[in-house]
C-alpha cells in the first residue's frame, strides 16, 4: 500500500538507552542535564554536546519519533475500523487511504493483522464533529466501506511510554 520506510539500523550503546529512558521520563530534559545524570547515575563522562550529536543523529535515523500529543482533557479520541467492500476495493483503496491518512483528525493509523482492516486513531472537539466526520466519509467512500466500526475512548488510563522498554534493545558495548 506505501512505501515501507526501513527498519533503523542503529546499534545502541549503553548511553543510547539511557538518553532515550530519561527522554521517556522527561521530554524537555537538556543534554546538560542527560549529562549530569549520564555522569551521576551510570558513570558515563561524555560531553553535553556528544549527547546532542547523539540525539540528533537518533532522530534522523528514525529510531524514535516525535509528536505533539494533545493531552486528552482537550480533545475526544476515538478508534476507527474500515471493513472493506472486496468488490470496489482495486479502485477505490488509494483515494481513501490517503485522506485518511492526510486528515487533520487522524493521530495514528495503522493495518492490523488478522481481517485485513485499517484502523486509525483519530481526536475530535466533540462528538458531534466526529459524527460529520464519519458521514462525509461515508458520502465520498461508501462504495469501499462495509462497515466503519468506531469505538469511544472513554477512559484513558495509561498515556505514555514505559522507559524500561528500552531495556530490551540489543547493546553494543561503550567504546
Amino acid at each position: 500500500m506505501t512505501e515501507s520506510k526501513p527498519i533503523p539500523d542503529w546499534e545502541f550503546k549503553q548511553r543510547d538507552v539511557i538518553i532515550l529512558k530519561e527522554l521517556t521520563r522527561d521530554p524537555q530534559l537538556s543534554s546538560r542535564e542527560l549529562r549530569a545524570i549520564l555522569a551521576d547515575d551510570h558513570g558515563i563522562e561524555v560531553s553535553h554536546v556528544t549527547i546532542s550529536e547523539s540525539i540528533r543523529k537518533m532522530r534522523r535515523d528514525g529510531v524514535f519519533r516525535e509528536a505533539i500529543i494533545p493531552n486528552e482533557e482537550y480533545l475526544l479520541f476515538s478508534l476507527f475500523e474500515f471493513q472493506f467492500d472486496p468488490e470496489h476495493f482495486a479502485e477505490s483503496w488509494r483515494v481513501a487511504m490517503e485522506e485518511i491518512r492526510a486528515d487533520e483528525h487522524t493521530f495514528m493509523y495503522f493495518l492490523s493483522d488478522g481481517e485485513y482492516q485499517w484502523k486509525t486513531i483519530m481526536m475530535f472537539e466533540n462528538r458531534e464533529q466526529e459524527s460529520r466526520w464519519i458521514h462525509e466519509f461515508y458520502k465520498e467512500h461508501g462504495r469501499l466501506v462495509n462497515n466503519l466500526r468506531n469505538s469511544v475512548v472513554t477512559n484513558v488510563l495509561k498515556f505514555g511510554t514505559d522507559p524500561e522498554l528500552f531495556d530490551s534493545l540489543n547493546l553494543v558495548r561503550d567504546r
